[in-house]
């Protein structure tokens, strides 16, 4: 490793740095301008603009330079593969910084599970920070298969690449006291906290805030962002695979403002990540939709990096790693040339390296424990019609509630397929407790068959909608032989499936084949009739009780609003 001695001497001119980028027309992220420099670059940090001697010099013609891009809040368990893969998908969009929440397989495996998470990224050619998940499992309405109290949490955060507590989910908690809460939250003090409070408004909101909690990446209105924004939050639009709040958000974002103002993806998956892309994606709309490519660059870069306190990151400058992205047109933002550690590892949308480790992942595995059921848990007997039913909205992770009429044969509830109401069943897949939540869905679209996941934020129990309880089944059935992942069964076959053997949340393979097991089952699940575009993603929410307004768990039916237990029939 280089000496900051030698790199301050380099700098003043003494010597030879590694690379001279000339000729690039560089984006001050901190005036707002643009200049023509050569950027210097030694020991894998920018030293300085203008003539040095170099050993290797690059030319890049008149492009723009602009820092790496960072994502400030994601769970790459959500995009199925290991953080190698996800970095191959991501490092040729221009992100060479992630702030992770290893949320979702901490409530598979606990510490072991972000342990896995931090283990993985070594080596691996992408910045990976922490922020340890605050609600493990998120709330008592789940079975998860860990818990992680302020005592299992605190010397985690004496690892270098801890650097805070992530979304706080449990705002009920923090309102009202909790003091297993509080006493997180008191041990993160000098570090970011990260929020998590969909709708929450006026005195509950400041109470909140009052807690020490910074930010939100759940806001999906223009009135809501606002509030926060006001209130002194650091507002975190969010453009994922299902949640998608840039275009509603992005008119807020004014000169006076745009400072409190960054970019996550929250969960995307492989498609998204290949074809749309990541950050850069985001760059790209907030142009077209209007905003300043100056400003969509500083939400790209350093206000993250200034959010989150990491100081050698998110600017061209002395002392800045040299991590950078190239790209020729201010309104197109299309990536050229990504560098990191002032090394070009990715060009025109490919890597350039394969230096990217490859890891087995033996201690992430059988992680499916489910105790043998038959159709008897599945059946819904009730003497009234009348059923509360979760209703999808297109394109969010909130759901409505509504009252409905259930087919009732000889007093047992069935799906009602013409009126698209589907059964939804939570089976626990942590302890075996049995434990088996039944209800029904609106919005799904399906004729036959049965859909099945063993990605269910946030406890990851298995999550299956379907019709026939015989389909149900056997998608529980096939998962638990997986060992996790994702099926599509239709007459008790299995049409499509993906194997998700790590923690039942990630595959080994490489990105672009679980992109194509993911396309097989988007084909198959469309083929029985369902008409949402990416269905698993979808039904990966159905089961988290902290976002509105009614959701299923292994234990049963939640009222979010109420945050408590409600019967399935009947309007109590």
């Amino acid at each position: 490793m280089t000496s900051l001695k030698e790199k301050i001497r380099i700098a003043s001119g003494d010597g030879m740095v590694d690379l001279l980028i000339k000729n690039g027309r560089v984006v001050d992220v901190f005036s707002g301008q643009i200049e023509k420099k050569d950027v210097a670059i030694f020991g894998g940090v920018i030293v300085g603009f203008g003539d040095y001697h170099a050993r290797e010099t690059m030319d890049v013609k008149g492009d723009f330079l602009c820092p790496g891009m960072i994502d400030g809040h994601v769970h790459i368990e959500s995009s199925m593969v290991t953080i190698p893969e996800f970095a191959r998908a991501v490092l040729p969009h221009g992100t060479t910084t992630v702030v992770i929440d290893p949320h979702e397989i901490a409530n598979v495996l606990g510490q072991e599970g972000i342990r896995f998470m931090a283990e993985s990224a070594k080596e691996v050619p992408l910045n990976v920070f922490v922020m340890l998940p605050s609600c493990v499992p998120a709330t008592h309405m789940e079975t998860s298969g860990a818990t992680l109290r302020a005592n299992d949490l605190k010397p985690l955060l004496k690892e270098p690449w801890a650097i805070g507590l992530a979304e706080m989910m449990n705002f009920p908690g923090v309102i009202f006291r909790n003091p297993e809460v509080l006493r997180k939250i008191e041990m993160a003090k000098g570090k970011r906290i990260d929020g998590h409070a969909p709708m929450l408004s006026g005195k509950m909101l400041h109470a909140y805030l009052t807690a020490g909690i910074r930010s939100d990446h759940e806001c999906t209105a223009l009135k809501e962002a606002k509030e926060k924004l006001k209130n002194g939050m650091w507002i975190m639009i969010r453009e994922g695979t299902t949640a998608r709040n840039l275009r509603s958000l992005i008119p807020l974002v004014q000169p006076k403002n745009a400072r409190r103002f960054l970019f996550v993806t929250d969960d995307r998956h492989p498609r998204e990540l290949l074809e749309e892309g990541h950050i850069d994606s985001m760059v790209r709309n907030a142009i077209r939709w209007g905003l300043d490519p100056i400003l969509a660059i500083q939400m790209a870069t350093l206000n993250p990096a200034e959010y989150f306190r990491l100081d050698n990151l998110g600017a061209i400058a002395p002392g800045y790693r040299a991590d950078m992205v190239s790209f020729d047109h201010l309104g197109r933002f299309q990536i050229k040339k990504v560098f990191k550690d002032g090394v070009l590892i990715a060009e025109d949308g490919k890597m350039l390296t394969q230096s990217i480790p490859i890891r087995k992942s033996p201690k992430a595995k059988g992680s499916i424990r489910i105790k043998p059921f038959k159709k008897d848990p599945l059946l819904l007997r009730s003497d009234q019609a009348l059923a509360k039913v979760i209703q999808l909205i297109p394109d969010q992770i909130i759901t409505k509630k509504s009252m409905n009429k259930i087919l009732l044969k000889d007093r047992i509830a069935h799906p009602n397929v013409k009126e698209d109401i589907l059964k939804i069943v939570v089976v626990e897949r942590h302890k075996a407790t049995g434990n088996i939540g039944v209800g029904f869905v609106q919005g799904f679209g399906l004729k036959k068959g049965a859909i099945g996941s063993s990605v269910a934020h946030d406890s990851h129990n298995l999550v299956i909608v379907g019709i026939h309880d015989q389909d149900i089944l056997e998608a529980a059935m096939t998962i638990k032989e997986m060992g996790g992942g994702l099926v599509v069964i239709s007459d008790q076959k299995v049409l499509a499936s993906l194997p998700l053997p790590i923690a039942g949340l990630m595959s080994e393979a490489p990105v672009s084949k679980v992109n194509l097991q993911l396309e097989a089952l988007r084909r198959a699940a469309k083929n029985l009739g369902c008409k949402i575009t990416d269905p698993f993603m979808t039904l990966s929410f159905l089961s988290l009780p902290v976002i509105p307004e009614l959701k299923i768990t292994d234990k049963g039916l939640v009222d979010v609003n109420q945050f408590k237990f409600v019967p399935l029939f009947g309007e109590d």
